[in-house]
C-alpha cells in the first residue's frame, strides 16, 4: 500500500476505495496514530482553526455569536479555539491574540461588547487575520456588526405609528457598544419628532434587571404618568419588565406596550408573545466564514453590517385612556 494512499486516507480524501479505506483506518486504530497538524497545516498553508476571544458568554447576543461561528466553522472544516478574556482591555485582548497566534489559528474572531479601557492600544500580530464583531476599532482588520441603529429606528418608529406619544427605554449594560447606540438612537428619534424624551431606565442585559428597572418606575410615578410604550434594550429585560407590570395589574398591550431587540428563542413564548428586532445570528456564522476566507486569500480588511428586521407579534397596541 502507497504512502500516498494512507496520506488521502488520513486526510480524508474521497478518491480511494472503500475497502482500502477500511484496511487503512483499521491499521491506524491499532497503531494509535494520529494526524501531525502542524505538518499538514506547512503542506496546506492553513491550520484550519479559528480563534474566538470573547469576555463572558452571559450576554445572549456573545452567545448565539460564538454558537454560531463555530457552527459554521465545523460546517466549512474549521476547528474552533475560545479564549475568554478577563476584562476588556487592550492589554488583555492583545495578549489573547498573542496566545492564539502561539497556539497556531488562522482567523481571530474577538468578539467586542463593551468599550476597551486603552491602558495600551490592542495590537494584532504581525500577519494575523482578525475580525472584530462590534464597531471597528482598527482599520487594518475587518469588522462586522448587525444594524443596531436601523432595528432600534424600526422599534421606535412602530410604538410611535401604533398612537403612543413617547417611547420610554430600558438600557442595556453601561459602557457596552450594543447598548449605547440602542439608547442613543431612540432618544434621536424621540428628539427628531418633537416627542419628549424620559430619563432611561438602567439595566444589565439580565430579566431581572428590567424587573427592576420597571419596579422603581412604577414605585415613583403616579398611575396615571406611567408610560403606555417601552422599547427594552433586550428580550431578556423586556421578560422582567412583564413581570413588573403584572405585578401592577398593568396589561400588555392594553395598558402598555413593550418591544424588545435580539429576537430570542423564547420571545414567541412570553405572555403575549413579544414584538422584537431580529439579528440574523445564522447570517453572522456565514458572513465571518465568507470574511475569513477571503482574508486567507489575500482579500483587504472588510466592514459588513448585517441587516436586522422588526418581527411583529401580540406585544404592542394602541395606547388607550385610563
Amino acid at each position: 500500500m502507497s504512502l500516498q494512499t494512507v496520506s488521502r486516507v488520513a486526510n480524508g480524501e474521497p478518491n480511494v476505495n472503500d475497502a482500502t479505506r477500511d484496511r487503512v483506518l483499521t491499521v491506524m486504530r491499532e497503531l494509535g496514530y494520529r494526524p501531525n497538524l502542524a505538518a499538514r497545516a506547512m503542506r496546506r498553508g492553513s491550520y484550519k482553526t479559528i480563534g474566538i476571544v470573547y469576555q463572558g458568554l452571559h450576554a445572549v447576543g456573545t452567545r448565539r455569536t460564538v454558537e454560531a461561528v463555530s457552527e459554521y466553522a465545523a460546517l466549512n472544516g474549521y476547528a474552533t479555539t475560545l479564549m475568554p478574556i478577563a476584562a476588556a482591555t487592550g492589554l488583555a485582548t492583545s495578549g489573547a491574540f498573542t496566545r492564539l497566534e502561539e497556539m497556531a489559528v488562522d482567523v481571530i474572531v474577538s468578539i467586542l461588547t463593551s468599550q476597551l479601557e486603552f491602558d495600551t492600544p490592542m495590537q494584532v500580530p504581525p500577519g494575523m487575520h482578525a475580525i472584530l464583531i462590534g464597531p471597528q476599532s482598527n482599520p487594518d482588520v475587518s469588522a462586522m456588526d448587525s444594524d443596531q441603529i436601523g432595528g432600534s429606528e424600526a422599534a421606535v418608529s412602530h410604538l410611535l405609528e401604533a398612537g403612543h406619544h413617547t417611547v420610554h427605554h430600558i438600557a442595556g449594560a453601561p459602557g457596552s457598544f450594543f447598548a449605547a447606540r440602542r439608547q442613543e438612537t431612540w432618544e434621536r428619534m424621540l428628539r427628531e419628532r418633537g416627542r419628549p424624551v424620559p430619563e432611561p431606565l438602567q439595566g444589565d442585559w439580565s430579566a431581572h434587571s428590567g424587573y427592576l428597572a420597571m419596579r422603581r418606575l412604577i414605585e415613583t410615578t403616579p398611575r396615571e404618568e406611567l408610560p403606555t410604550a417601552i422599547f427594552s434594550a433586550n428580550d431578556q429585560m423586556a421578560l422582567g419588565a412583564y413581570r413588573a407590570l403584572g405585578e401592577e395589574g398593568l396589561r400588555i398591550p392594553e395598558d402598555v406596550s413593550v418591544v424588545g431587540f435580539d429576537d430570542i428563542e423564547e420571545a414567541v413564548d412570553f405572555s403575549p408573545p413579544l414584538t422584537t428586532i431580529a439579528q440574523d445570528w445564522d447570517l453572522l456564522g456565514r458572513e465571518v466564514l465568507r470574511v475569513a476566507s477571503e482574508s486567507l486569500d489575500g482579500a483587504p480588511p472588510q466592514r459588513v453590517l448585517l441587516p436586522t428586521r422588526l418581527v411583529v407579534r401580540e406585544s404592542v397596541a394602541a395606547p388607550r385612556p385610563r
